[in-house]
């Protein structure tokens, strides 16, 4: 299985059985920064929280990869879409602003991918 992991926040337990992992956090800015063309730190942002799940992946046993992605979380799914085959798409955030955030997502995200897409929290059905 082959399994996409959005990362808003700052690693938050994932229970990942027997999957390849390709991780990817969005680099979110403010608009201010974004006009500016400052995206430094959102750039290392996202490549703190990149880190802290792929650690947090191996250490379970879980052979993961990672990578900064697009600053719309929407396009950074679809980036990785385009080189990493997914048999699923998770989308991962920790906090409860963050988690209402990844519901919202989620289900924008359903309607515009032909993979199966969840938030932390839900549950997929998933294939015998």
């Amino acid at each position: 299985m082959n399994l996409l992991i959005l990362a808003l926040d700052p690693a938050s337990p994932v229970d990942v059985p027997d999957a390849e992992v390709l991780v990817v956090a969005p680099a979110v800015n403010s608009w201010l920064r974004h006009w500016l063309s400052d995206e430094d730190a959102a750039r290392r942002q996202a490549e703190e929280r990149v880190s802290a799940y792929v650690d947090q992946l191996e250490k379970d046993g879980v052979h993961a990869e990672g990578r900064v992605g697009d600053a719309d979380p929407l396009q950074a799914i679809a980036d990785a879409l385009l080189t990493f085959r997914a048999d699923e798409v998770l989308i991962a955030a920790g906090s409860r602003a963050g988690a209402r955030a990844a519901g919202g997502l989620a289900t924008r995200a359903r309607l515009r991918f032909s993979v199966p897409v969840s938030s932390v929290g839900e549950s997929l059905p998933r294939a015998a």
